[in-house]
């Protein structure tokens, strides 16, 4: 028997229980809306979505063709439509997640306005976003759901017994919209219990992963600017296990930690890391400090020095009181930071790179590979790089590493439109198409996400109607580029109260009052004019 023929007996056993009282409730309709309700709380989100991304990572050790996805989306709405699009075009969400940008919430979520990302937005925005994405998505569950029900009582009034069947069995077979989030938690707010408080929050609101970055969390910059200041290894050791114990607490026993190192980019610390004996962690995390020999007469007052095989070592120390790693370790470093935070707790990691080549990630998880032989990768496929010119300046410099003649293209200028349906350009389109395949392929990128993908198709939409809808077009710039691509495409929200909840309701209020129900989804509804 189905599910929801079992939903069904149990609350009729249930009416039966309660006698003539409950008279009025109908136990299908009852059933119903448990069905269209399937996560009650946001850590029965986090359980299921934990399980689906502990499945996908095991899967992909198995077979690294069946990489996973996601986009980030900073309101829920966005969300929605995210998830209702890849079930209407790729018919299943599966391997498709959410993520959960910190750069978009303090952009898009602050009280404060628009905020650089820097920490400096309200921590508990973060845990906001999430469970306001779970509450869009469950909603998008009730209004699939609600549609399949409502056809199936249209069908069983005309007797068509196929269509009945037909409908029970989508029913039976739904597939949710509730997917995993990876959500930035960026460099923990705080001290460990901040961490370990703000973690709690999010979980308890849904999420199954947590992102966190080695960043100095009242130093933190975005990923893709400069002035970035990492954390010796214990500090962030010490934020992963925070998390691991939010987790833990909540019974969420399988979450999932991704640890993000912005080494590569990140050329200074705030602090010397504590050292107890030579080639311990400290030691190895100083190793890379921008250091000058000095004998003992030389020391300044207010010196800071390190004791390494019996030489005294000044490190550069600059007037913010940071002091700088060495040019051209940033490498060595990502490698040391991926490695130790997979030995102490995370479970996928987070190298942030300048530039979207396969090569140079793959050169540094050949290197954590060789210990750790299954790290993955999240890969950060972000809006911050341009990636029409990077990749056709990688094909203009293969073509002339192999003696190739490139005299046709400026390579400082092949971003212009000029090279648009030139070779050079047809093979970097071809790369850029393929570089989600190929990363995970040949560098272990288990996920591969855009962090600002919805912010800029916003914009750009947004930009595309006010230039027609203001100027000459007027009104026919929003027929003919929303509304109209709307209905040809099959796109939900041209029926935006349906998309709101309205059909819904209409179908609570019969529950509720029967015959007596006052509908707005009547005859006169001007939604009925998109079919």
């Amino acid at each position: 028997m189905s599910a929801y023929q079992n939903e069904i007996k149990a609350v009729a056993a249930l009416k039966e229980k309660y006698g003539s009282s409950w008279s009025a409730i109908n136990p299908e309709y009852a059933a119903r809306m448990r069905i269209q309700n399937r996560f009650k709380t946001g850590l029965d989100i986090a359980k299921y979505t934990a399980a689906i991304m502990r499945k996908d990572m095991a899967e992909y050790d198995a077979d690294s063709s069946v990489y996973t996805q996601s986009l980030g989306c900073w309101h829920g709405f966005i969300g929605q439509q995210k998830l209702i699009s890849i079930k209407k075009h790729l018919k299943t969400t599966n391997k498709r997640y959410l993520y959960l940008s910190g750069w978009m919430v303090a952009a898009l979520r602050s009280d404060f306005g628009p905020l650089p990302d820097q920490s400096m937005h309200e921590k508990t925005a973060v845990s906001g976003l999430i469970e306001e994405l779970y509450t869009f998505l469950r909603q998008a569950d009730a209004r699939e759901l609600d549609l399949l029900f409502s056809a199936l009582d249209a069908a069983r009034a005309a007797g068509d017994k196929a269509k009945e069947a037909e409908l029970q069995a989508q029913i039976d077979n739904f597939e949710t919209h509730v997917v995993p989030i990876i959500a930035d938690i960026d460099a923990g707010f705080g001290n460990p219990e901040a961490t370990y408080l703000l973690a709690k929050k999010m979980i308890e609101a849904g999420a199954c992963c947590i992102q966190i970055e080695n960043q100095v969390s009242d130093e933190k910059q975005c990923g893709h600017q400069d002035g970035k200041v990492t954390v010796p290894h214990a500090d962030f050791l010490a934020k992963i296990n925070a998390v691991r114990y939010a987790f833990l607490e909540l019974g969420v026993d399988d979450g999932v930690i991704v640890a993000r190192t912005d080494s590569l980019g990140a050329g200074l610390t705030k602090q010397i890391a504590v050292t107890n004996e030579p080639g311990d962690l400290g030691d190895q995390y100083n190793a890379f400090l921008d250091c000058e020999e000095i004998s003992e007469a030389e020391l300044g007052n207010g010196d800071v020095v390190i004791k390494r095989e019996g030489k005294l070592l000044r490190p550069k120390r600059l007037p913010s009181n940071l002091f700088q790693f060495r040019k051209g370790t940033g490498e060595a470093r990502c490698v040391l930071d991926s490695i130790t935070s997979l030995q102490n707790g995370a479970d996928l990691l987070w190298i942030e790179t300048e530039k979207p080549h396969v090569g140079q990630i793959a050169a540094m998880m050949n290197e954590v590979r060789k210990v750790i032989p299954n790290a993955k990768l999240v890969y950060n496929n972000s809006p911050s790089f341009n990636w029409t010119l990077n990749f056709r300046q990688q094909v203009f410099d293969t073509m002339a590493a192999e003696g190739k003649d490139v005299s046709a293209y400026d390579r400082a200028k092949l971003m212009s439109v000029e090279y648009d349906n030139s070779e050079l350009a047809q093979i970097a389109d071809e790369k850029i198409r393929t570089f989600q395949r190929d990363g995970s392929a040949q560098a272990g990128i288990f996920h591969h996400l855009i962090t600002l993908p919805t912010y800029h198709t916003a914009a750009l939409s947004t930009d595309n109607l006010a230039k027609g809808y203001f100027a000459e077009e007027g009104m026919l710039a929003y027929v003919k580029g929303v509304q109209r691509q709307e209905i040809r495409q099959g796109i939900a929200c041209v029926k935006h109260q349906n998309m709101a909840g309205s059909d819904i309701g209409d179908n609570h209020k019969e529950y509720f009052a029967g015959e007596a129900a006052l509908k707005a989804g009547g005859k006169d509804n001007t939604m009925n004019q998109f079919h």
